[in-house]
């Protein structure tokens, strides 16, 4: 499976992530997805730490939980933009915590995940708030072409056909599976491991009606490009006129 062009600074370092959670499992988790990415990642699982450290690296982006040991994310974003007041930042919240997404984006933060969530999700979050944040080169390869269908992996644009097509953040990370392997049949397990590959609980049902979501978007009024493999899966081809 092709892999993205890691995103680089302007000076062509590479991006520098903090991130800050209390559990040490699910921060190793999203550094190694980082890394993959070709990062240079920072990790702290308490507050006091999490300022420290971005005053040392003066991070590029910063994926920080709301609920911390010693005072909570909100906190954290205050005292790191005393000194890097541009830092974009993405909190990761509770499911059922809507006071929190709240209060996080009305403080000034720029986006939020709720737990359990999808690891290609947060990577597509801080690939979108690097880029708009110009701490990022331009990358001429972060188009993904199939047919008449095309995703912009850094801006999450997708148009079939010059048509553009509204997607959401999960709808997007299954398209961008289904074309990075185009032409391949996929599993549903595959797919959920894939895009639902963190504490999800292998419910296979979901893949279908995401794969219903995006063929209402994709393949409405057009000819198919989204088919079904009976018992094998799902593959995304260029459509037959």
């Amino acid at each position: 499976m092709a892999t993205p062009e890691p995103l680089r600074r302007p000076d062509g370092t590479p991006i520098r992530v903090l991130t800050v959670d209390d559990e040490p499992s699910l921060t190793e988790l999203l550094a190694m997805a980082m890394r993959y990415e070709g990062w240079d990642v920072s990790t702290a699982t308490t507050g006091s730490e999490a300022v420290r450290v971005a005053r040392d690296v003066q991070p590029d982006a910063i994926v920080l939980d709301m609920m911390l040991p010693d005072f909570d994310g909100l906190e954290v974003m205050q005292r790191i933009r005393t000194e890097q007041p541009d830092v974009p930042v993405i909190f990761l919240t509770a499911r059922d915590a809507v006071q929190d997404r709240i209060a996080g984006l009305t403080a000034g933060g720029d986006d939020y995940v709720t737990k359990p969530f999808s690891l290609e999700e947060v990577i597509a979050r801080l690939r979108g708030l690097l880029r708009r944040s110009g701490a990022t080169v331009a990358q001429p390869d972060s188009q993904l072409v199939v047919g008449d269908l095309l995703l912009d992996e850094d801006s999450h644009e997708v148009t079939r056909g010059g048509q553009e097509i509204s997607l959401t953040a999960t709808e997007f990370e299954l398209l961008r599976f289904l074309m990075r392997n185009p032409k391949r049949v996929l599993s549903k397990a595959q797919i959920l491991d894939r895009v639902w590959n963190y504490d999800f609980g292998g419910q296979a049902n979901v893949v279908e009606l995401y794969i219903s979501y995006l063929r209402k978007k994709i393949d409405a009024g057009r000819p198919p490009m989204i088919h079904t493999m009976r018992g094998a899966g799902y593959v995304l081809k260029p459509a037959v006129e």
